[in-house]
């Protein structure tokens, strides 16, 4: 490769520079990738459905995180008491379970509090409560999608 080191053969060396820039140019950086490939069901860089993912973290963005792990697919939240009813509290944990956009690749548990003689008691949670969440975090991962091939 001394044709890079000699004056004379300049012409070379912008011949050469040349053609190894549209060689890398001619891979694309993804910019020329179908846009049905940016919004697959299985969108994986983070470890788990990247959909599935944003959407749980919007939905439980009222609460204040305690652990996140896009590898892993695990959020917590810590205690959140709504302002309005201050003598109960809620904690989330959501799992993303899969990389593909599925009904069956969200799980949602809550625990739930309520404050009694200046102490936090255990309280059950509604079943429906846990749905509905998980619902909500569906519908809005199938949203993100949609917004992702209309593009």
């Amino acid at each position: 490769m001394t044709f890079f080191l000699s004056p004379r053969r300049t012409p070379i060396r912008i011949v050469v520079a040349g053609a190894l820039l549209a060689g890398l140019a001619a891979c694309g950086g993804g910019r020329d990738l179908p846009r049905g490939d940016l919004a697959a069901s299985q969108v994986t860089t983070i470890g788990v459905n990247s959909y599935l993912w944003r959407a749980a973290l919007e939905t439980v963005s009222f609460a204040p995180l305690l652990q996140t792990d896009s590898a892993g697919g695990v959020i917590v939240t810590d205690w959140y008491a709504n302002p309005q009813n201050p003598g109960e509290r809620v904690k989330l944990t959501v799992s993303i379970l899969d990389s593909d956009l599925r009904a069956d690749a969200v799980r949602v548990a809550a625990s739930r509090q309520v404050a009694q003689g200046g102490a936090w008691v255990d309280a059950p949670v509604q079943a429906a409560t846990v749905q509905k969440l998980e619902d909500i975090i569906l519908t809005r991962a199938r949203d993100l999608r949609r917004e992702a091939i209309a593009g």
